[in-house]
């Protein structure tokens, strides 16, 4: 009987193949799980006309002179000569943009975790409870009414009331039309909001982890919670730490409707300008569809370095 070598024990994912052995192992595996991919074909043709289609089409608009009633017209590079030489609202935009993901990526990103690390120790039940309580406000709708009443600019304000009752000032703040105090107070709303699907994917992480893995480190010599945190729990998470980590860069960067629903558009200033809200600006308002791409082109790339910075840093729980 003849001896099977290594790579023949293997299963065909676990080997090197050929082009060729991959491509017949693709559609082998595409046969096999064709269900799955017809339960998939309406989102993904759904996904692929409104959302893959559009931002394909956005790079090469980005260097047209478009306004929805006339033709693209080729301009090259003008575009972007405007958004960075000209254009003073963008470059404000860029700061304010920079600040919310300095601020609310990272420590929306350490929030997640750690709720996601605590919901885990509760009972079945009151983790139920604790996720729905921190997802929801990333599912409603208009909720920033809620925040209007918190920070209204007249005595009657929530905020604004204690602050008075307590002594600490005299008279109301406007807290949404001040230079001074309306981006701290669009950044505290963005952290409320964003427990989303980053959290959600924490959360699964943390339960799909094998308990037996705790068993074996406790006989390594892993004595307390912390020890297991670091050498097993993230480790074990290392495609939910990196979904988490994307999600995060992607809303950071893409805050919009957070300052225009509680600080009007425009806002004081541009104090809460956004790259997305100037973006919004030209495409929705203006309908400079051309230049808007080319704001939409820029923040892109910066997304995409900020995943890439991520990937290597995560990478390593990848493996």
């Amino acid at each position: 009987m003849a001896v099977k070598t290594a790579d023949e024990i293997l299963l065909p994912s676990e080997r090197k193949m050929s082009r060729k052995e991959k491509r017949q192992y693709t559609l082998h595996e595409m046969k096999r799980n064709k269900m799955c991919y017809i339960l998939m074909a309406p989102f993904m043709l759904l996904f692929l006309v409104f959302t893959v289609i559009p931002v394909c089409m956005s790079l090469p608009m980005g260097f047209c002179d478009f306004d929805m009633a006339h033709a693209p017209k080729w301009v090259g590079l003008q575009n972007f000569y405007t958004l960075f030489i000209e254009d003073d609202v963008f470059m404000g935009a860029i700061r304010t943009t920079l600040i919310f993901a300095l601020f609310t990526g990272p420590l929306s990103y350490a929030m997640s975790f750690l709720l996601a690390w605590l919901i885990n120790e509760l009972h079945p039940v009151l983790k139920t409870v604790f996720t729905l309580v921190f997802y929801a406000p990333s599912m409603a709708g208009n909720i920033y009414f809620v925040w209007q009443l918190i920070f209204s600019g007249d005595s009657y304000g929530y905020l604004n009331s204690i602050l008075m009752d307590l002594g600490i000032t005299t008279t109301a703040i406007q807290w949404l039309t001040d230079g001074n105090y309306l981006l701290a107070c669009v950044i505290i709303v963005q952290l409320w909001v964003s427990m989303g699907a980053g959290f959600l994917a924490l959360r699964a992480g943390f339960q799909g982890i094998d308990k037996s893995m705790y068993e074996a480190g406790a006989i390594e010599g892993i004595s307390n919670r912390w020890q297991e945190l670091i050498h097993i729990t993230i480790p074990s998470m290392g495609p939910q730490l990196m979904f988490a980590a994307v999600m995060q860069i992607v809303s950071s960067f893409t805050v919009d409707i957070v300052g225009r629903s509680l600080c009007g558009f425009p806002s004081t200033d541009y104090k809460a300008h956004t790259i997305m809200t100037h973006a919004f600006d030209y495409g929705w308002v203006r309908y400079e569809m051309g230049y808007s791409s080319a704001i939409c082109f820029v923040l892109f790339l910066a997304m995409f370095v900020c995943n890439q910075l991520i990937s290597k840093l995560l990478g390593k729980y990848l493996d």
